[in-house]
C-alpha cells in the first residue's frame, strides 16, 4: 500500500466523516482526498517524476501533512524535515536527498530563505501560507497549476519517504522506507493494540516523526486524527477529554510533565484505549504511577526510524499479571518482538546469544529500511552478518520479553566492570524528588570510566547530590552508583525531546 491507499481506505468507510482537525475545525476525508488529487496534479504539472523528492518543513498543520497524500499519490517520495533543525542540517539533508520541491510553512521562511541560494536542485518552492519570497509560489497559485489533471500513480523501486536520521552522532543519513515497511508497521500496530471502529488519535509529538506514521493505522480504520499545533500537557488533557481521544502517543518526558498537571485528577480520560509511550527509556516508578492516575492504558512501543516503530510492543493488558496487579518485573521491558518481527540478540563475533546473556539487538524482517540513501557503506556496516544491527544493547529473558539496557555508545566500562547507564537512570528516577535524569562515564585516571549522573529535580524540589548518591548505592550497589552527581534545572534536549548526552559531557568538560 502506498501512503495515499491508507487515506482511500478510509474514506471508504465513509468520505464524510472527519478525518484531520486542528483547532476545532475539521477536514472530511473527502477533503483530504480532494486536497491530495490536488497536489499531485499540481506536482506532475510542475514535472515531478515517479522518482522526485518532495520536501515538507512544517510544523503540525493539516494542510502539510494532507500534502503527504498527494505527494504518494503522485508517485513522488516524501522527505519530512524537522524545521528545529538547524539550517546548515537542513540544507544538508535536501541536498543529500536530491529534493526537487520544498513545500514550506511561513513561519519558517526565514530558514527557507537562507538555505535556498545552496540548493540548485530544488526547483520548485511552495509557501503553504502567506506571501513568498521572490521566485517562490503561493498555495494558490501552486494548486491551481495542476488543473484539472487526474493523477494516481506509483513511485519507483515502491519508494514511500526518506528520512533523516538524528545529526548528534556525526553526519546525518537518510533512512529509505518502502511501502512495504510501512504496511508491515501498520498491520503490526493493528494486531498487537487495541483499536475499536473510528479511533481518535491525538497528534502531539512533531509529525515528522513518530507521530505522523502511527496516523497511518488510524485512517485505515477510518479515524480521525486531531493534530496538535504544539505540544502543551495542559491542552493534551483538554483535548483528550473534548475529543474522546482513544490514542496517543507522547515521549517519556512529556508524560512525566503530564503526572505533575494539576487538572489531571479532574479530566475525563475514560475514552483512551492506548496511551503509547517509546523513543527513550521511561522510568519505571513513572510508568507505575501512570498506570494508576492515567489507568490500565499504558502501551510501550520499541523501534527506531530504520525499523519504525514496532521491532517490540507491550500491550496495556501485558502491563498487568493475570490478577490485574501491575507486573512490575515487565515494566523495564520493550515487550515482546512484534509477530512479524524476527529479534535476536547478537555478540561482536556475530554469533548469536542465548537467553538471558547480553550483546547488540539485532533485527530482521520486513519492518526493515531498504537500507541509507546512497551510502552502500552504511547500509553495510548496519546490515552486517545478515542483520539490521539495532545499536541497543540488551537481552531476551526466558519468557522471551526484550529488555533494553543501553545504547552501545553509552555503555561505561568502570574497573572493568560494564555499567550501563539505563539502569542507573531507572534507580534515580525512583526517588521522589527526580523528574529526569541521565548518566554518562567520565574519563577516570584509576577506574578507566567514572559513572557521572545528571538530575533534574520536579518543580520545586530540592535535592543534593550526596543524597542521590547513597539512594543508588543501596539499590544497586557501589559500583553501578555514581562517583559524580550535578543537580540542574533542565537537561540539553534534541528537537524530538530526547536528552542529548553527547552535549551533558561537553558542558562537564573543564574549561
Amino acid at each position: 500500500m502506498r501512503l495515499v491507499d491508507y487515506l482511500d481506505k478510509g474514506a471508504s468507510l465513509g468520505p464524510e466523516a472527519p478525518c484531520l482537525t486542528t483547532d476545532g475545525q475539521s477536514l472530511s476525508y473527502a477533503q483530504v482526498q480532494q486536497l491530495s488529487h490536488q497536489v499531485a496534479a499540481a506536482l506532475v504539472a510542475r514535472g515531478a517524476s515517479t522518482s522526485s523528492k518532495v520536501a515538507i518543513i512544517s510544523a503540525n498543520d493539516p494542510v502539510a501533512f494532507a500534502s503527504v497524500f498527494g505527494i504518494s499519490r503522485a508517485g513522488a517520495i516524501w522527505c519530512p524535515i524537522n524545521p528545529r533543525n538547524e539550517a546548515a542540517e537542513n540544507r544538508e539533508l535536501l541536498d543529500r536527498f536530491d529534493c526537487e520541491v520544498v513545500i514550506y510553512q511561513g513561519a519558517f521562511a526565514p530558514l527557507v530563505e537562507q538555505i535556498t541560494p545552496d540548493l540548485p536542485g530544488v526547483h520548485t518552492f511552495v509557501r503553504l501560507d502567506g506571501d513568498p519570497a521572490q521566485g517562490h509560489l503561493t498555495w494558490a497559485d501552486f494548486l491551481a497549476a495542476g488543473g484539472d489533471l487526474r493523477v494516481d500513480r506509483h513511485a519507483d523501486d515502491e519508494l514511500a519517504l526518506i528520512v533523516g536520521t538524528g545529526g548528534t552522532t556525526g553526519r546525518p543519513k537518510g533512512v529509505v522506507l518502502l511501502e512495504r515497511n510501512i504496511e508491515a508497521m501498520t498491520a503490526l500496530t493493528l494486531m498487537g493494540y487495541p483499536f475499536g471502529h473510528r479511533p481518535v488519535y491525538l497528534a502531539v509529538a512533531p509529525l515528522t516523526h513518530a507521530a505522523g506514521v502511527l496516523c497511518f493505522p488510524v485512517l485505515a480504520k477510518g479515524g480521525e486524527v486531531v493534530i496538535m499545533r504544539a505540544p502543551d500537557v495542559h491542552d493534551v488533557l483538554h483535548r483528550i477529554a473534548t475529543h474522546r481521544v482513544t490514542h496517543l502517543f507522547m515521549p517519556p518526558t512529556l508524560i512525566y510533565m503530564l503526572l505533575q498537571a494539576e487538572e489531571l485528577e479532574r479530566t475525563d480520560l475514560s475514552s483512551l484505549q492506548c496511551f503509547w509511550y517509546g523513543a527513550a527509556p521511561m522510568s519505571v516508578a513513572r510508568l507505575e504511577e501512570a498506570i494508576e492516575r492515567i489507568g490500565p492504558v499504558m502501551a510501550q512501543l520499541f523501534g527506531q526510524t530504520e525499523a519504525p516503530m514496532m521491532i517490540s510492543m507491550l500491550p496495556p493488558s501485558e502491563h498487568l499479571d493475570a490478577d490485574g496487579n501491575v507486573a512490575r518485573g515487565r515494566l523495564a521491558s520493550a515487550g515482546r518482538p512484534a509477530p512479524l518481527v524476527t529479534v535476536a540478540i547478537m555478540a561482536e563475533d556475530g554469533s548469536l546469544l542465548p537467553s538471558g546473556e547480553r550483546g547488540e539487538i539485532v533485527v530482521r524482517g520486513s519492518l526493515v529500511m531498504a537500507g541509507y540513501y546512497q551510502d552502500p557503506e552504511a547500509t553495510a556496516e548496519a546490515s552486517a552478518h545478515g542483520w539490521h544491527h539495532t545499536g541497543d544493547i540488551g537481552y531476551l529473558d526466558e519468557e522471551g520479553y526484550l529488555f533494553i539496557v543501553d545504547r552501545a555508545k553509552d555503555m561505561i566500562i568502570s574497573g572493568g566492570f560494564n555499567v550501563y547507564s539505563t539502569e542507573v537512570e531507572q534507580a534515580l528516577m525512583a526517588h521522589d524528588a527526580v523528574q529526569d535524569c541521565a548518566v554518562i562515564g567520565r574519563p577516570d585516571e584509576r577506574w578507566g570510566e567514572r559513572v557521572v549522573a545528571v538530575a533534574q529535580p520536579h518543580a520545586g524540589a530540592s535535592v543534593e547530590p550526596e543524597e542521590l548518591i547513597a539512594f543508588v548505592k543501596e539499590r544497586i550497589g557501589s559500583v553501578k552508583a555514581p562517583k559524580e552527581v550535578h543537580v540542574w534545572d533542565d537537561l540539553p534536549r534534541s528537537k524530538v525531546g530526547k536528552v542529548v548526552k553527547p552535549e551533558i559531557k561537553a558542558r562537564l568538560e573543564p574549561a
